[in-house]
């Protein structure tokens, strides 16, 4: 045997079976039907989507969920909008009050710690004028 031959083990190349083409095997029969036919019974004008959430009916229009008017007491988009601005100006009026009763936290906090400071001067000047006697 010489060192420049190569001997494949399982022959001179890998080659491997061509499989066969696959048949149809659709079981439907909907494909033989002519188009208006075929989007009768496959539903293709699938019109606006809605569903029904807690008791109100909702519709997809232009990207987003809207509910239907008159339908299980819905809001219209008037008055949805018109409490989005009430529920905004309470929001900025109750942060507000917040801000107003921090402040009023801390004018309290500043006036007792002085009050503190003024009794314990006052104690101090009346022990002096005490041993002054």
């Amino acid at each position: 045997m010489t060192l420049g031959l190569k001997m494949p083990l399982f022959g001179s190349t890998f080659s491997p079976k061509k499989t066969p083409p696959r048949k149809s095997a659709s079981l439907s029969n909907l494909h033989n039907l002519d188009r208006s036919t075929r989007e009768v019974e496959l539903g293709l004008d699938y019109g606006t989507p809605t569903m029904n959430l807690a008791g109100q009916s909702l519709k997809f229009e232009n990207g987003q969920w809207i509910a239907e008017t008159g339908i299980s007491g819905g809001v219209d988009r008037r008055e949805a909008q018109r409490l989005r601005r009430r529920n905004q100006q309470l929001e900025e009026e109750n942060n507000l009050l917040r801000l107003k009763v921090d402040i009023l936290l801390d004018m309290l906090s500043e006036t007792t710690a002085e009050s503190h400071l003024m009794e314990k001067e006052l104690d101090e000047l009346k022990s002096v004028s005490r041993r002054r006697k």
